[in-house]
């Protein structure tokens, strides 16, 4: 029986006994991991997905915490003189498959008498009944503004001094 199980963001076929390596987890070597997101369950033409698929558990140990090689990041934008060199080592948990299980009718059936039980022991309480909100009233009509009366005609600019002329030209002026 495989599973499809999402862990780290990342999606894992998995079976029994598959050695693989994930994101970083809270965990130390030799404990038990215990993996709920499974998307999907199946064995040749049986396969379960969705709500089926969601009762599924995934359990793992852990054999291994390390961290991976480096990646080099280098950024360069030509002609500005400008050159960044980055490394960066991924976490990473190296897990062991050591179970693949669909939950049974058993564990099913006691979840739902629990639900049951606790929808009895605690009736909802009624609502009361919303009061009906008071009518709006309607807006007053907006009174008209009165016309604007037309602005007067602008009057001329007044007269700007003189500017002074030359000697000469206000001897020919004068003589004109």
């Amino acid at each position: 029986m495989y599973a499809v199980i999402k862990t780290g963001g990342k999606q894992y076929r998995v079976q029994q006994g598959d050695v693989l390596r994930v994101e970083k987890l809270d965990a130390e070597v030799g404990k038990n991991v215990t993996f709920d997101d499974v998307l999907m369950l199946g064995e040749g033409a049986d396969i379960k997905v969705g709500a089926d698929a969601a009762k599924a558990k995934v359990s793992a140990v852990v054999t291994d915490k390390g961290r991976d090689k480096k990646i080099v990041v280098f950024k360069k934008r030509r002609r500005k003189n400008y050159r960044v060199t980055k490394g960066h080592r991924q976490d990473y948990t190296q897990v062991e498959i050591t179970k693949v299980a669909a939950t049974g009718g058993a564990a099913k059936a006691a979840s739902k008498a629990e639900v049951k039980s606790e929808a009895k022991a605690a009736p909802k309480a009624k609502a009361a009944p919303k009061a009906k909100a008071a009518p709006k009233a309607k807006a007053a009509p907006k009174a008209k503004a009165a016309p604007k009366a037309k602005a007067a005609p602008k009057a001329k600019a007044a007269a700007k001094p003189a500017v002074k002329k030359s000697a000469a030209k206000a001897k020919k002026a004068s003589e004109e």
